[in-house]
Order: structure tokens, then sequence, then C-alpha cells
């Protein structure tokens, strides 16, 4: 193996291939739209330079400003609710279920197969208050309470958001840190107990810190899909009502190809890009601490 990985050729055939499609699908389209984003105009008008003028809209732009508060909030929200609700299942199918877990499995990690477009619905009708009421208003009603409007406004829609994406891709979360936990030596698990050890002291003084890798992974593999969510807030809301749940990724679909101002567009995927690799960087920063402080 050492001779392979020092012979230049063979690691550039190795490599090659690899670095060549991660450069034509990943790092030329970034450029290219770096490149657009010093312009204005689209492919029927023509485009013209326009220096940092995009970057200065950017700066002053209030519905900018929103999609990126929404963005880091509902990032925030949906990683933290996602990866513990898959870390409490995955500690469930380990030490609870163990090997009857499989058919558990199976049914929670269902949803992340269902299309996306079939999901938004399902919740749509859960949550319906008109035409007809759907299945969540019925049982307000059934203990007395009102009725509510929940896509009527921006923070019950966002809540809704948060629920249907979690319950969506908590079983993947779920089957991801389960691989985890069961790398985990049953010698240590064993040795703990006889130690005294046992419930939430096992857990938080020998299984968490020894599934903290996975654990992170999990968390930054999370954090960089929810930053970059388009499809579900698509599928359920659209954006609305108003631009009350619009993400940076809307605001640059819709910048980009319903006004048709590119320019503008690619200076929002700049700056969303700039946010993956920053949020990265610093989860980063602070698992390489806590690594290195255990």
């Amino acid at each position: 193996m050492h001779r392979v990985l020092g012979d230049r050729r063979a690691v550039a055939i190795l490599l090659g291939p690899a670095l060549l499609v991660y450069t034509l699908v990943m790092l030329v389209p970034i450029g290219w739209s770096l490149g657009y984003s010093f312009t204005k105009g689209n492919s029927i008008t023509g485009f013209s330079w326009a220096g940092f003028a995009n970057f200065q809209r950017l700066a002053d732009d209030p519905a900018v400003h929103d999609a990126l508060w929404f963005t880091v909030k509902y990032a925030a929200v949906v990683t933290v609710g996602q990866v513990a609700a898959g870390y409490a299942l995955a500690l469930l199918y380990t030490f609870y279920l163990k090997k009857a877990s499989a058919l558990v499995r199976t049914l929670v990690f269902f949803p992340v197969v269902l299309p996306t477009v079939a999901v938004g619905l399902l919740f749509q009708k859960l949550f319906q208050v008109a035409p007809q009421t759907g299945p969540v208003n019925s049982l307000l009603e059934l203990v007395s309470l009102h009725s509510v409007d929940w896509f009527g406004s921006a923070g019950s829609s966002f809540w809704v958001l948060i629920l249907m994406d979690v319950w969506r891709s908590m079983g993947f979360y779920a089957v991801l840190l389960f691989a985890g936990l069961v790398d985990i030596p049953d010698e240590v698990l064993e040795s703990a107990r006889l130690d005294g050890a046992s419930g939430l002291r096992l857990i938080r003084h020998i299984v968490l810190p020894l599934s903290f890798p996975v654990l992170m992974s999990s968390a930054i593999f999370s954090i960089n899909g929810t930053l970059k969510v388009f499809d579900s807030i698509v599928a359920l809301t659209n954006g609305g009502p108003g631009s009350g749940t619009t993400p940076l990724t809307l605001s640059m679909f819709q910048t980009s190809f319903t006004y048709g101002e590119y320019g503008y567009g690619s200076t929002i995927a700049v700056l969303l890009t700039v946010l993956c690799l920053l949020v990265t960087l610093v989860v980063f920063r602070v698992s390489r601490r806590d690594l290195t402080k255990g």
C-alpha cells in the first residue's frame, strides 16, 4: 500500500477521475456562479458588468436578511430535532429492542423514501382548516379548542415545517447513529455496568463520548442539508404566507428564474455557499476541541 501511495502516477490514476468529476460538477459551477454575481441581466436581455453592485444590494436587501434569518433558524432547529430524535431512536434500537428492532427500524425509515411532494401533501391535509377540517384541527375541536389556521401565519407554518422534516428524516439519522452505537465494544459496556453505571449514567459517561464522532458527522451532514432546504418548503408552503417561510434557496430561485435577475440570484447563491462553509468550519472546530479535551 505504501508503495502504491508513494507512486505519483498511481495516485493520479486513482484520484484523477474522481477529481475531474468533482471539478466539473462542483467547482466549475461555483466559479461560474461567482462570475455571474458581478453582472446584471439574463440570457434574454444579455449580461453587462455590474461590479460589486449586487453585493451592495445584498447588504441592503431586507428580503434577503429575512431569508437568511429564516434559513439559520430553520437549520438550527431541524438539525437539533433530527439528530436528537435519531439518537434517541438509535439508543432504543441498541439497548431496549436489540435484535427485535429490525421491524421498527424499517417502519421508522419508511418516510425517508417517500417523495417530498407526497409528504408535503400529507401534512397539508393533516393541518388544513378549509375547505375540510384536517385531523389535527378535528382533534382540537374534540377537546373544545378552536381550530388553527396553521398555514395562515409564518410562526405556525414554521413549526409545521419543523415537524414534517424531523418526522421525515429521523429514521435516516437513527440508522446512521445506530451503526455507530453497535460498534461500541460489549466489553466496555459490561465493564461500565460492573462498575455501577447504568441507565442515563451509562449513556452520558460511556455511550455518548464513544459515539461522539458519528454524532458530529450526523450534525454536519444534517446542518448542511437543512441550510440548503428547498423541496420540502416548496411542497408544503411555497415560501408563504407572503415570504414568511422563504429560505435563501427559494429566494435565489425566485430571483433568478421568476424575476430573471441571474446576477443577483448568483449573489444570493454565493452568500449561501459562504454560510455553509462557515457553519461547517465552526462545527469541525468545536468537534476537534471536544475530542482533544476527551
